[in-house]
């Protein structure tokens, strides 16, 4: 297990497959697809980390989308292999902000952003977990 904090400068990389089902009539990927993709980045980061979204859970926070912005610059395509890499940017005591670009071939064809906070069961701001945190 990896005991240390992502930070800035932390980044991670995924393939993503586009399924049919993510497609619209154009068989292009549905614009709101992208976002979900995002989430696999950040969940997929931090399992690489040692860490599972559902720990995370199972001690009471939860990571909530405060903000989510993406821009397009080409469609992705059904049966398109896709690179997802995902950037850590700032991290605060109580969220922490991702960088992200999809990439097809060489080409990147969607950037993005989230911000992401820590709250309780009661939608409660929390201190993000120590383990979370970058070390000084």
């Amino acid at each position: 297990m990896i005991h240390h904090a992502p930070d800035s400068g932390h980044s991670h990389e995924i393939e993503i497959r586009v399924r049919y089902q993510e497609t619209d009539g154009q068989r292009r990927v549905h614009h709101g697809n992208y976002l979900t993709y995002f989430e696999m980045g950040r969940t997929e980061m931090l399992r690489a980390q040692g860490y599972t979204y559902k720990a995370f859970e199972d001690a009471g926070l939860f990571m909530v989308v405060a903000e989510a912005s993406c821009r397009y610059q080409a469609a992705a395509e059904y049966d398109d292999l896709l690179i997802l890499r995902t950037h850590v940017g700032k991290i605060s005591a109580a969220s922490i902000r991702h960088t992200y670009e999809l990439i097809r071939g060489k080409r990147i064809i969607a950037t993005g952003e989230t911000l992401v906070v820590c709250v309780d069961p009661d939608g409660r701001i929390r201190k993000l977990p120590d383990w979370l945190l970058p070390k000084v």
